[in-house]
Parts: structure tokens; C-alpha cells; sequence
């Protein structure tokens, strides 16, 4: 998903019986991914800031996930990121594994009218992918920098489109290793919103999806992608490390409007500043930041516009880990 996506933290399996502890090499019971200790997520992260994690996990493929995702303990945390683009790591980093999904090579197929896509491609290929076989209604996707699970864990959108608009159905990997298929009826969801259907927080990682488009021009599409793609060049700071839209818009109204309008355009804390460019995006030019510089600048921005305005914005960005 990033933000799983961005970010899912996942629950123990309460029922399952914890592996006894295994020291979490990269070749232990088969695992063929890449194993770090205490590696910065600043690296992994859009923001270009934050501490540690204590055991960073890249896996091979969704075979090695779910081999790792049975190997860790259950009582241990397990916090699960994409490319990283809607999360904020605080600066004293992330307890536990920190598995990051974000695969270049990550399967896509097309069947029976449904496009098929791991969850760690990065959305904008899977817009193209659809795009050069006539789907339309996939051109969003195009600008959404995260991966296909942070896709699905947020239900993220924009230009109109929204990812649960066109998923049919989800394959997840429980706590306990084991792979489910399940309908978009087992979930409840809203705007920027996915939980399980009775609520609660996700208790699974979203490994890949099926999407039904609609189909149309081929060359229409990547056309629709192409000018996409020039509106968020032009409205959107892309040459500073940023998160993307920092707050959800409020019904009726854009958070980036009521930021605006309170004069908020250029603030800066430490050195995170709100983009003189677009006012719901907090930059990190030079790569400078602390984490706890943007996290207060999400509060200052937060609160000035709530006293100003009455409006309380949501932050759509997640913010994990410890304070340094």
C-alpha cells in the first residue's frame, strides 16, 4: 500500500501457536529475501525521514512473505509498508519487523474481463497495464504514488477515482502464514477507509486483488493517463521529498483550500515547510527533516486551521513508531 501503504500493522493470530524464536536469518527454513538489522526507514520512506527498524524484511515474493510471516514470532510486532508514500516513521523507529512490499516485478495478468495485480506493483503500473488493453476508469491510479496493497488498505483515490470502486475481490495472508481469498463484502469501506466488517482494524495483509475496469480505446486511455499524470506535474511539489496529500478533504470543501486560506502556505518548523506549491503538501527539502519536525508541523497546520475555520482535518497520512 503503501500506506500497508501504507502501513498495516498486523495482530498476532491468538489462536495460533508462536514458532519458537529463530533468530530471523535470511536463509533460516528457506527464506529468500533480504534480512537488515536496525536499518533506517528514511530510505524506505517518500518523506526522506525517520528512525529504525529493528528487523527490516524485503521479501522474494508473496511465497517468501508468507514464509517469513509464519517464521516471526506472534507475540513480536509486525508492521507491513509499500513504497512508503503515506507514512510518517517517527524518529525513535519501528519495534518488531517491518516487511516492505514493494516489488518491480510483481505479477499482472488480464482474464475474464478482471486485471489481475500483486499487491507490491506500484499503482501507476497498473494503470498503464490496464490502460494499454482499453480499460477505462484506470487512469487514476496513475497518480497514486504508492503501491496496489496501500491501494487497497486506504482505499486510495483521486482525480475522481477510487481503488474499492473497482475491486471485485482480495486475496490476503493471515498472521498465521496462510493465504484467504475474500469479496469486497467482507470488508467495510469508506472514504480513505478499510476495515474488516465489523470495524475493526485489518487483521490481514492484502497480497494482490482483481479489478473490473471498463473497456474502451486503448489509445484513449493512455491519453487520459498522459494528461493525469500533467495536472499533478503541474499542481503538485513532485521534486521535494513529500507524503502526498497530508489531510483527507473534508465533505464539501478541500483541505488544501482551508490550509490556504489560513495563511499557512510556506510554514515551517525545523525543516519541514508546507509547500508554497500545493498547501496540503509538508516537503522535506534537502532531506533535513526530523520526523518530529513534520509530525508537529501536521499539529501547528491542524490546529490554526480548526481555530480559524471550526473545521477539524483528519490527517490522511500514518504516523507509526516511537518519539526519539
Amino acid at each position: 500500500m503503501s500506506v500497508q501503504t501504507e502501513p498495516i500493522s498486523v495482530p498476532p493470530d491468538p489462536t495460533a501457536v508462536p514458532p519458537d524464536p529463530i533468530g530471523m536469518q535470511p536463509d533460516h527454513d528457506g527464506l529468500r529475501g533480504t534480512l537488515s538489522r536496525n536499518a533506517s526507514l528514511a530510505r524506505h520512506t517518500s518523506w526522506r525521514a525517520g528512525g529504525a527498524a529493528e528487523i527490516l524484511y524485503v521479501p522474494a515474493d508473496r511465497d517468501d512473505l508468507a514464509a517469513f510471516v509464519r517464521a516471526w514470532p506472534q507475540e513480536e510486532p509486525l508492521t507491513v509498508i509499500g513504497l512508503g508514500s503515506n507514512v510518517l516513521v517517527r524518529d525513535g523507529g519501528v519495534r518488531g519487523a517491518v516487511v516492505v512490499m514493494h516489488d518491480p516485478g510483481a505479477a499482472l495478468a488480464i482474464a475474464d474481463g478482471l486485471v489481475y495485480a500483486e499487491a507490491g506493483l506500484a499503482a501507476p503500473k497498473l494503470a498503464r497495464f490496464a490502460a494499454t488493453r482499453g480499460c477505462t476508469g484506470a487512469a487514476f491510479l496513475a497518480g497514486i504514488p504508492g503501491t496496489v496493497g496501500g491501494a487497497l488498505a486506504m482505499n486510495a483515490g483521486c482525480y475522481g477515482g477510487e481503488t474499492w470502486n473497482h475491486v471485485m475481490r482480495v486475496e490476503v495472508l493471515g498472521r498465521d502464514g496462510r493465504f484467504d481469498v475474500r469479496g469486497r463484502e467482507d470488508f467495510s469501506i469508506a472514504y480513505r477507509t478499510v476495515r474488516e466488517r465489523d470495524g475493526a482494524p485489518l487483521r490481514a495483509i492484502f497480497t494482490a486483488a482483481w479489478f473490473r475496469f471498463g473497456f474502451g480505446d486503448a489509445r484513449q486511455a493512455r491519453d487520459e493517463i498522459k494528461a493525469l499524470l500533467a495536472r499533478r506535474i503541474a499542481a503538485q511539489p513532485l521534486g521535494l521529498p513529500n507524503a502526498g496529500s497530508v489531510f483527507r478533504n473534508p465533505p464539501g470543501d478541500h483541505a488544501a483550500r482551508l490550509i490556504e486560506a489560513c495563511g499557512l502556505k510556506g510554514c515551517t518548523i525545523g525543516s519541514a515547510r508546507v509547500s508554497e506549491k500545493h498547501a496540503n503538501f509538508i516537503v522535506n527539502p534537502g532531506r533535513r527533516a526530523r520526523a518530529a519536525d513534520i509530525e508537529a508541523l501536521i499539529a501547528h497546520v491542524r490546529e490554526t486551521v480548526r481555530t480559524q475555520t471550526g473545521v477539524d482535518l483528519e490527517p490522511e497520512v500514518r504516523i507509526i513508531g516511537e518519539p526519539a
